[in-house]
């Protein structure tokens, strides 16, 4: 098996975004049987890798590591039974971990061709577009009247989610934390805005709802909202869990996450059932682990609607691969809107 010398943004220290990680050298093995090497010119930033950081996330692999989801690049080499005219294509592809380096192998389903589509663009159709999609179109399909209520709405995943659900004929509740982001949550589609930070959001709701309830909450925080959004759904009504952001913010180690789990209780299967109400996680990691048929069907669907003109990306901010503390700050901070993209 071939090896390639490359170079990595390597997570070496939990803590702040600015002294997390350094630039190393390292050496990669050439892909195996149904994998593909991609030479990369960006790579995209997630959350999840702020929870990595943060040491918040189990999944990651031990420090000093290389984390990151997906990236663009050329297709530089490929493995045993992989269709050859994949050679020389450039495309946007998923991984699991190692997506902040220069060179990554990944498996053949994993990557999709894009042409001459701008990375920055492409990358919010990985991640962040097919988190969304699986959610909304594939695991439990909106429906058309239905009330959703989309939280960090202005965000990668948030965006996306509001174009499908109104594609479906669904009345969107898009929860944010700025004024400032009102407009572009807007010109998606959404048909309220709730700015959390003038008083709570479920008050909000609950006053435009006019006694009627929620059939869908999309929701990335937990924590505290988890009940608030349960007590707003309907019978029916789904509260899909595909993030813990909430718990990202304590600063107390074991008792933050205590206290994160604390804030979301216990809950009982036969009170799920007397209500008919229903509580779904999503972590698309072990999708693509377990099912990495689903991750194939929904990445190359979120492409061919971007292609259509169905679905509008949205572009939050590039930065340079030395700059990368600096992009993380940015997305911690919660500031941002769209998709983040770091460029080599």
């Amino acid at each position: 098996m071939s090896k390639i010398n490359s170079e990595a943004m390597f997570l070496v220290r939990k803590g702040a975004a600015e002294t997390a990680y350094e630039r190393r050298s390292f050496t990669i093995d050439g892909p195996g049987d149904g994998q593909v090497m991609v030479e990369s010119e960006a790579f995209g930033l997630n959350y999840a890798d702020v929870m990595a950081r943060r040491g918040l996330y189990r999944e990651a692999p031990p420090m000093p590591c290389i984390v990151g989801y997906e990236l663009v690049g050329k297709v530089v080499e490929v493995g045993a039974n992989v269709d050859p005219s994949l050679l020389g294509k450039r495309v946007l592809a998923f991984c699991r971990f190692g997506g902040y380096a220069k060179h990554v192998v990944t498996h053949d389903y994993a990557v999709v061709p894009i042409d001459e589509t701008p990375a920055e663009i492409a990358m919010a159709l990985c991640t962040q577009a097919v988190t969304a999609y699986y959610m909304a179109a594939y695991l439990t399909p909106i429906q058309k009247g239905d009330k959703v209520l989309i939280h960090a709405a202005a965000g990668g995943v948030g965006t996306i989610l509001i174009q499908l659900a109104k594609q479906r004929g669904a009345t969107v509740f898009a929860k944010i934390g700025s004024n400032s982001k009102a407009a572009l949550v807007k010109e998606l589609g959404a048909d309220y805005v709730i700015n959390y930070k003038e008083s709570d959001y479920a008050e909000q709701i609950r006053n435009i709802l006019k006694g009627k309830r929620l059939d869908a909450s999309f929701n990335p925080v937990a924590g505290s909202t988890y009940k608030k959004d349960f007590a707003l759904l309907g019978s029916g009504g789904r509260l899909i869990l595909f993030g813990g952001s909430e718990m990202g913010t304590g600063k107390w180690g074991i008792f933050t996450t205590l206290n994160f789990v604390f804030k979301m209780g216990m809950l009982l299967p036969i009170g799920l059932m007397m209500r008919s109400k229903n509580v779904l996680g999503v972590n698309m990691l072990k999708i693509a682990d377990n099912r990495p048929q689903i991750l194939d069907e929904c990445l190359n669907k979120v492409v061919e609607m971007f292609l259509k003109g169905d679905l509008k990306p949205q572009v939050g901010g590039t930065y340079k691969a030395d700059e990368l503390g600096k992009a993380h700050a940015a997305l911690e901070s919660g500031n941002t809107t769209g998709k983040l993209s770091v460029f080599w």
